[in-house]
């Protein structure tokens, strides 16, 4: 009998426990959530002004009534415990250095504001929204190979040269070329850097570019003061397996690693990987965006 009343105890133990914790988790607020959906975010720009439209939108951050509630990757659907006429915004966000675990609002882009009416127990669709940049936006670098010229010079070290990829060439990423280096066992070494110094502002830098490399390829900044010259990466991009990415790349931090430094290069470098025979790197739409604050 000892026994059977054990066995009872055990059965009926998680039932009990599963009563508990449920009392537990409703009790307070007995709110019912209205839901938002929104698919997609793309990017809408000035194309002599601020380069191309490609973009990386992969996060929206939220707030309602101007009170963070979260951010949310694309696409998303989430719970908000309002109901009525709200102001809604939603902040684009992006992987700042193509890591997922560094998610930011991106401050370039204006965020989506809107007047919605929220109802307990629906969704409210959004569908694909669109945004721009930021009018204060800056954009002291644009480089997209469309031009007779390029703004981007190899270095003196540098074995490998910059082409352009033919018209109508497959390898192009948008328009009718990108720019492309080759690496091989004599032409092993690459690095180039933008023609011209730009000025170090008050504010944040990113770099913004598409890639598309079979090589390793080492990302960042020359700083200059008048006596004196730094290098310093700040990122690797690894290998994309033959498909176009769009990275955003912070590099305020480096830009001001230094004190006394005013002005800067982009630069860019790799060695032939030791595994590859021959080597391509396809790069584009090269964006140098900060606030101008002078």
């Amino acid at each position: 009998m000892a026994h059977r009343k054990l066995l009872l105890c055990l059965l009926f133990l998680p039932i009990l426990l599963f009563l508990a914790i449920s009392c537990e988790k409703f009790e307070g607020d007995q709110s019912i959530p209205a839901y938002i959906s929104i698919d997609s975010v793309y990017l809408t720009t000035d194309y002599n002004k601020q380069g191309s439209k490609s973009q990386n939108i992969t996060d929206v951050w939220v707030y309602v009534d101007d009170e963070f509630l979260g951010a949310y990757e694309l696409p998303a659907h989430f719970p908000v415990l309002k109901s009525g006429a709200h102001v809604v915004k939603f902040w684009p966000g992006v992987k700042k250095n193509g890591i997922s675990a560094t998610r930011v609002a991106y401050e370039y882009y204006i965020p989506i504001q809107k007047t919605i009416t929220l109802k307990e127990d629906s969704a409210l669709k959004l569908g694909i929204q669109k945004t721009t940049y930021q009018v204060p936006s800056y954009f002291p670098w644009l480089e997209d190979f469309e031009q007779t010229g390029q703004t981007l010079d190899t270095t003196s070290r540098s074995i490998a040269c910059i082409d352009k990829t033919p018209s109508g060439s497959p390898l192009t990423f948008e328009g009718n070329h990108s720019g492309w280096v080759v690496l091989d066992s004599i032409r092993n070494f690459f690095e180039c850097q933008t023609h011209e110094e730009f000025v170090i502002p008050l504010s944040s830098v990113f770099l913004e570019m598409n890639f598309n490399t079979t090589n390793t390829l080492i990302v960042g900044v020359v700083t200059y003061s008048g006596s004196s010259i730094s290098q310093t990466p700040i990122i690797t991009l690894n290998r994309t397996n033959g498909n176009w990415k769009k990275i955003y790349i912070d590099l305020t931090t480096s830009l001001n690693a230094y004190t006394g430094m005013t002005s800067f290069r982009v630069y860019m470098g790799t060695f032939k990987d030791a595994d590859r025979e021959t080597s391509s790197i396809l790069f584009d739409n090269f964006k140098i965006v900060t606030h101008k604050t002078n």
